[in-house]
């Protein structure tokens, strides 16, 4: 059996209620759950909330809510590896087990269940502790730069400021979407926040991926969702 976490706290800053604002038509949140309860993956997909409105929505468009998260892992310094022990711990201690388990973030509406089997894949047939996706860097990072007050611009790989962009290497993000992992793993982890130390990635396309940290990426997001939603149906 398999279990999906959906992180979902109530104190959003930069954009306030993030985790339940509209998104191309409903709360954004909606779209996690959706593609969890529709891949079949899960016997069980629940939201890790302290808040009570985040709590109905969640359980309106079908996910549960067993019980409220802790005061102390609701503050913006908790990770998805703090929601998840907390979590699994809990579900433990009533009984309840699970093999695999799914972090997935409440704000992924280009999550895709195909990409969601990918990563389950992944995990069982390798040796990895955790599977999550990532993006690959439009350019390369060895070449970028940061501002110095004093200099002006400074280049961050010196090393690196006459090579040519086609001989440096590819580099990759953490696409913020999802986190594959065995379960009781988490329980003989120091650091729960990194899940495990061997870890293996599933290479998204740039249409899946976008960060939403302001109102613009926000309506960027909206917009390659409907870009792929209208692939997919010329597709069928």
């Amino acid at each position: 059996m398999n279990i999906c976490v959906i992180p979902a706290r109530g104190g959003s800053k930069r954009i306030p209620r993030k985790n339940i604002k509209e998104f191309n038509g409903k709360p954004i949140i909606a779209y996690s759950i959706e593609a969890a309860l529709n891949s079949g993956l899960f016997s069980e997909v629940m939201v890790s909330t302290e808040d009570d409105e985040i709590a109905e929505i969640s359980r309106y468009y079908g996910a549960v809510v067993p019980f409220m998260r802790s005061e102390k892992n609701a503050d913006d310094f908790t990770g998805p590896g703090d929601v998840a022990f907390e979590v699994l711990t809990k579900y433990s201690e009533l009984g309840r087990h699970f093999d695999d388990c799914c972090c997935i973030y409440a704000t992924s509406p280009l999550l895709t269940i195909s990409r969601l089997s990918e990563g389950l894949d992944l995990l069982s047939n390798s040796k990895y502790d955790v599977v999550f996706p990532v993006g690959k860097y439009s350019s390369p990072i060895w070449r970028s730069c940061k501002l110095d007050a004093k200099s002006g611009v400074r280049m961050n790989f010196p090393e690196y400021e006459k090579s040519r962009s086609q001989d440096l290497p590819d580099a990759y993000f953490d696409a913020g979407q999802f986190y594959w992992f065995h379960a009781q793993n988490i329980f003989n982890i120091d650091n729960k926040n990194i899940f495990g130390e061997n870890k293996g990635v599933i290479i998204l396309d740039d249409i899946e991926v976008q960060d939403i940290d302001n109102l613009d990426d926000w309506q960027i997001a909206e917009i390659k969702q409907d870009y792929l939603m209208q692939k997919s149906v010329k597709n069928v």
